[in-house]
């Protein structure tokens, strides 16, 4: 119970940093945007890490690779969508899709055996998504564009949590998430270093450093660090399946603090998007190997 009140409050978290983030991107380049935060993210975590041991040889390539998917891959996607589509959008199609695509790669890999039900629930996540690109306003070729890139981040998360897994039978969260966020950092520092010439610094007020510290502890340092351990205990599928609360506090968000929202088409295509992925997902997690469930690779 205890690691699911946890996933609880990170969807929480993440689904705060939807809004939070194109506030940030309203400011400043998408890369610097992406930079500040996980930039900032790392500095934290490795502060806090300074007491525990590091990690070497093969697993350190390793973790790096994830880093690349994780913050690097994922944020270059998710920081340049914001810039062109609502916050709104990105907070239905990125938790929705990722644990659909963690489903549909698993099952290719065979880790995951694919049912009825599941097979159905791909289908139906598919067709909802149609249609949630359909209800797109019209004139809307940026945000088509933003959202097609929120996909590419739904991809990179899903990769992230896989390819996670198997590590995280052998070290901890914390320290996975740490040196990941870090490599990541590293990259996104040398795409948003050109970037820094287009940023007005004296207009960065201190609400927009404030929404930087918030989105580098909370949802970056803490959330990832909590998530990565749940996918340790629970397993990739069923860590990921929590995703579907982030919708709920994402749309919350970004009308709150935006004013954004999504067409009436748009809905009608992520309700079925989420019936779809709580389908595939759930029925999937049910019969999972028990070895992927605890967070390592099938043996």
């Amino acid at each position: 119970m205890r690691t699911y009140l946890m996933l609880v409050l990170v969807m929480a978290l993440w689904g705060s940093a939807f809004a939070s983030s194109k506030l940030g991107v309203s400011e400043v380049p998408p890369q610097v945007a992406a930079f500040f935060r996980f930039g900032l993210g790392a500095v934290v975590l490795l502060a806090l890490h300074t007491t525990r041991r590091g990690i070497g040889g093969k697993d350190l390539g390793k973790v790096a690779g994830l880093g690349m998917l994780g913050m690097f891959g994922y944020n270059s996607f998710f920081f340049l969508a914001l810039s062109l589509a609502p916050s709104a959008d990105g907070s239905v199609i990125v938790p929705v899709t990722a644990p659909v695509i963690t489903v549909a790669v698993t099952a290719l890999l065979g880790r995951r055996k694919l049912t009825v039900r599941s097979i159905t629930g791909l289908a139906v996540a598919v067709a909802g998504a149609t249609v949630f690109f359909i209800g797109i306003p019209g004139g809307g070729t940026a945000r088509l564009a933003g959202d097609l890139l929120f996909l590419g981040a739904a991809g990179c998360w899903a990769a992230y949590t896989i390819c996670g897994a198997p590590l995280l039978s052998r070290l901890p969260a914390f320290t996975v998430t740490t040196f990941a966020t870090t490599a990541g950092a590293l990259a996104l520092a040398v795409v948003a270093v050109p970037f820094f010439g287009d940023v007005q610094w004296s207009s960065l007020d201190a609400g927009f450093w404030l929404n930087q510290a918030y989105l580098a502890v909370l949802p970056t340092a803490l959330a990832y660090v909590m998530y990565y351990e749940a996918v340790r205990k629970v397993g990739p599928a069923t860590a990921s399946s929590a995703m579907f609360l982030v919708p709920v506090f994402g749309l919350l968000g970004a009308w709150a603090v935006l004013g954004e929202s999504i067409t009436p088409v748009q809905a009608i295509g992520a309700a079925g998007m989420l019936v779809g992925a709580f389908l595939a997902t759930v029925a999937t997690s049910r019969t999972a190997t028990p070895q992927l469930v605890s967070g390592g690779s099938p043996r």
